[in-house]
């Protein structure tokens, strides 16, 4: 299983390509299916960000994290179904 640390690495690599998507294996599996949603009130340039792998179904979770422009962000007002939709119950690394 990968650490913490390697998981902040890769969302490191991962959010200085946003808002394009990079071809960046998973540092725990390996597979290319990361994927990474922001949720924050509107208009903040903030909120938290989900960050995992589709294949293992291992990541992180962060709050206060700058949402980079060209990103756009799920409102923290919305519904919780709708903040969580179509992220997994992945296994949080800690």
């Amino acid at each position: 299983m990968a650490t913490f640390e390697e998981w902040l690495d890769a969302y490191e690599i991962f959010y200085r390509t946003l808002p394009t998507r990079p071809e960046l294996p998973c540092p725990n599996c390996g597979h290319q299916t990361l994927s990474m949603v922001f949720t924050g009130p509107p208009g903040a340039g903030y909120g938290y960000v989900s960050f995992w792998c589709d294949t293992c179904l291992e990541g992180i979770h962060l709050s206060r994290a700058p949402i980079p422009a060209g990103v756009t962000a799920r409102s923290i007002d919305a519904p919780a179904a709708d903040r969580r939709s179509g992220i997994p119950n992945y296994r949080l690394v800690t």
